[in-house]
């Protein structure tokens, strides 16, 4: 994903676009989350949109759309986006019980029992009755949305007792000192405390438990689409908004980082023409899922202003395609300009110290990376926005899990080549930001097109978020 951030990756899945060109920064209604000019500037051209408006199709929605959806100065559940013939959306974040829909429009309020409020299995049910009442002479989009498994991590009465033995993946990068990193990463406190690792190893446990309500609803899915004689000429994506670590580096438990644990997340298709049990190894990003699905519905994708790209080649199988080598990773940090009493040693501009007051997110936390993977090179290159612009290289070939920060090692020329692919890929739009990439044939460089006075490399950078 583009951004380890749910409402940022969420705009990108809906708009084809990298963050900096639909200016969805983070999950606030001030950072553009759902707000007044998204509804106004992105939100007519999203996918879905040009689905039902051109393409002919009914649409679906149901589920956790945008975190500040809802909120009453941006138009509350009222509004319904364009592009949708139904819509079930849960106002604001992520719930299992006692929480609104809005249901095209109007409020539904639900409340805590099980049995009619579990929102996975509220979800579940009505897609299915999508799939009993539809139209049969439309195509049609389903997008279901489910919070799991998302906090508060309410899994359902029936599966609490799962996954007891279960705990958070003890990678070569779990509990150490994340050394040559961000300052943020290094305020980490290592080895982290006994009630941390507590703390992460029963959300990674209840995590798993509401998952299984969404294998239930894909299940149902699955054999309902069976039982109407459908499911041999319907795609199934199956994906996620962003990655989440626990105890990687110390951290305890978040996302917002630039690590493959933040920025990877599965991705599963089944569909016509898309043969079993293969594993493609190129490198998609979420904003190529917008592109793929108009692709898939006949739509000209000329006509639109995506960054993305169509997967439809790749999941046919088609020989000599040409494919990205890399793609942008960007996030603009938040932060909290007040102190916290129970945690005196950090003063403002940082957030989310939680718990045993280990920050996870602040301003200069801001960077932006390149990630590429090439048949020489996997690698990460990023750039911090900060006072000395702190640069962050790894090669993913010799070090998977990205402990050692090998900026001040790595050649020169890669370095340069790389900042430079970052600043063209900081400014791109549409068809520039498919261009061939440091290690494609095609790439051109030329030294005298580099910035050579860090400061103004740093300004440039800023200003992208503005």
């Amino acid at each position: 994903v583009p951004s380890a951030l749910c409402c940022p990756s969420r705009a990108s899945i809906l708009t084809g676009k990298y963050p900096h060109n639909h200016h969805v920064v983070n999950n606030t209604l001030e950072g553009n989350c759902s707000s007044k000019l998204w509804q106004k500037i992105q939100e007519p051209y999203t996918f879905p949109a040009v689905l039902k408006a051109v393409c002919g199709y009914q649409t679906f929605f149901a589920g956790k759309y945008l975190n500040e959806y809802g909120a009453e100065d941006a138009g509350g559940v009222g509004h319904v986006p364009p592009g949708w013939s139904f819509w079930y959306a849960l106002e604001k974040n992520s719930k299992y019980y006692n929480y609104t829909l809005s249901v095209n429009g109007k409020a539904r309020r639900h409340g805590e029992n099980y049995s009619v409020d579990y929102l996975t299995d509220v979800l579940a049910n009505m897609s299915l009755d999508f799939l009993e009442y539809k139209s049969n002479f439309e195509p049609f989009f389903m997008m279901i949305a489910t919070p799991a498994p998302h906090s508060p991590w309410t899994p359902a009465p029936q599966y609490t007792k799962s996954f007891q033995n279960v705990s958070a993946p003890r990678n070569s990068n779990f509990n150490i000192h994340g050394k040559n990193k961000h300052w943020l990463i290094r305020q980490a406190k290592t080895p982290m405390s006994n009630s941390s690792i507590q703390f992460l190893d029963d959300a990674y446990r209840k995590r798993w438990q509401t998952l299984l309500s969404v294998d239930d609803l894909i299940e149902k899915l699955v054999k309902k689409l069976e039982v109407n004689g459908e499911l041999d000429n319907t795609y199934i994506f199956y994906t996620s908004d962003n990655g989440f670590h626990t105890g990687q580096f110390s951290l305890p438990i978040d996302k917002r980082q630039l690590y493959e644990f933040d920025i990877k997340v599965p991705l599963l298709v089944r569909g016509p023409g898309i043969k079993p049990n293969q594993t493609n190894k190129m490198l998609v990003a979420n904003i190529d899922l917008g592109p793929t699905i108009l692709d898939i519905a006949g739509y000209d994708l000329n006509k639109t202003q995506m960054d993305g790209m169509s997967l439809l080649p790749l999941l046919r199988g088609d020989k000599n395609v040409t494919w990205r080598s890399d793609f942008l990773v960007e996030y603009q940090g938040e932060g909290y300009n007040g102190s916290d009493p129970t945690c005196p040693g950090l003063g403002p501009g940082v957030t989310h110290c939680f718990p045993d007051c280990v920050c996870e997110d602040s301003y200069n936390n801001t960077y932006a990376c390149v990630r590429t993977l090439s048949a020489s090179w996997d690698l990460q290159y990023c750039e911090f926005d900060d006072r000395e612009v702190f640069v962050e290289v790894y090669n993913l070939t010799a070090d998977p899990h990205q402990i050692n920060n090998i900026a001040k090692t790595i050649d020169q020329e890669i370095l340069e080549k790389m900042n430079y692919r970052l600043m063209m890929l900081q400014s791109c739009s549409g068809a520039t930001c498919r261009t061939p990439g440091v290690f494609d044939p095609g790439y051109r460089f030329d030294p005298r097109l580099m910035f050579s006075n860090h400061g103004l490399r740093a300004r440039r950078f800023s200003a992208q978020f503005l």
